[in-house]
């Protein structure tokens, strides 16, 4: 039986796998995770789960109790409110003496990894259109994209040399499995951006950042929450291989037919309507991650990833995650008639 690693390694690669596997953004059930996404830590302090901080640009995050813990921009205290002015406000910091080496093998040390069991995804931040919202908000950052295209564009262009500086220094040194781009660009009903100005702002962005891992071969991943189905055909020519969390929203029907195993469908389950009634019972739960499996993993092109987010400590959300994963578990070799 092959292992866990292996077993997704060969999805994101085109192939049919052994079973379906699991595929994660943040945490996993499994005590060693299919794969783990890895940002060096420098740029991640201020994202840890419950803590917050403040980021290499100045913004201030602050942990959220609905988001269990995930920690957002602390609302209202947004460090640019004239898009024209942002060379007197963002700085890049100084890196010419890190210590790249010791960067990677902390980063790596800290998150704990086995190599041999779980695949490392590499980012290097929560987006360029979330940078933009989170210094401005999205009021003034969307009036911004519209008013300012230019100075959004250099602002933009900006930020993506200094993070692909980073890359350039960290990546071999990391040696991932995974090259990963990350941008929450929409809603839960439509993008936040119409598709042409996803294209025309954002899209070179990722492009460069995913050429790092076309020149390493590696399978690139693309994570965008929200109905965001009309933004994934550039991210595919760019080589995006995996897109999660592919939340049902979307019509991931039409999208798998569509793009086959070019494209993974990590996700494809999430508690709406009748799941998140409180008196769901644990059969419905179950029959929901079965149909969902049997619908979208025939073939390959899929990974499960879902689950209940509630409050932290909310233990009918962590009772009720149980029943999803060991549905999972029971239904994810079958499908393949293991």
């Amino acid at each position: 039986m092959l292992g866990v690693k292996e077993n997704l390694m060969i999805a994101l690669r085109g192939g049919c796998p052994e079973w379906v596997p699991e595929y994660t953004f943040m945490q996993s059930g499994e005590t060693k995770p299919p794969n783990i996404m890895l940002m060096p830590n420098f740029l991640s302090q201020h994202r840890k789960i419950g803590v917050g901080g403040t980021d290499i640009w100045g913004v201030e995050y602050v942990p959220t109790a609905s988001t269990n813990g995930a920690s957002l921009p602390k609302p209202g205290a947004f460090i640019l409110r004239d898009i024209r002015k942002w060379r007197d406000v963002i700085k890049a910091p100084d890196i010419s003496g890190f210590d790249w080496e010791k960067i990677a093998k902390d980063t790596l040390e800290t998150a704990h990894v086995d190599r041999e069991a779980t695949a490392v995804g590499f980012y290097l931040h929560f987006g360029y259109f979330q940078h933009l919202m989170s210094f401005m908000g999205f009021e003034e950052g969307l009036c911004a994209l519209h008013e300012e295209p230019e100075e959004c564009k250099a602002l933009l262009e900006y930020l993506c040399d200094f993070y692909l500086t980073v890359a350039e220094k960290m990546i071999d040194y990391i040696k991932p499995d995974i090259m990963a781009v990350v941008d929450d660009t929409a809603a839960a009903n439509a993008p936040f951006v119409a598709p042409a100005m996803f294209r025309e702002f954002f899209v070179p962005l990722y492009d460069r950042q995913a050429k790092f891992g076309r020149d390493r071969g590696l399978p690139i991943a693309y994570h965008n929450c929200g109905k965001c189905e009309t933004l994934l055909e550039p991210m595919v020519k760019i080589g995006v291989s995996l897109w999660d969390p592919a939340q049902p929203i979307n019509d991931l029907d039409a999208i798998k037919r569509k793009y086959g195993n070019r494209l993974v469908i990590a996700g494809g389950w999430q508690p709406r309507g009748r799941l998140l009634e409180r008196d769901v019972t644990d059969e419905e739960i179950e029959e929901s991650v079965r149909e969902t499996i049997y619908r979208l993993a025939p073939g390959g092109g899929y990974c499960f990833f879902g689950g209940y987010m509630g409050l932290i400590g909310d233990v009918e959300s962590e009772r009720k995650n149980k029943v999803v994963r060991d549905a999972y578990m029971k239904y994810r070799a079958s499908v393949y008639g293991n």
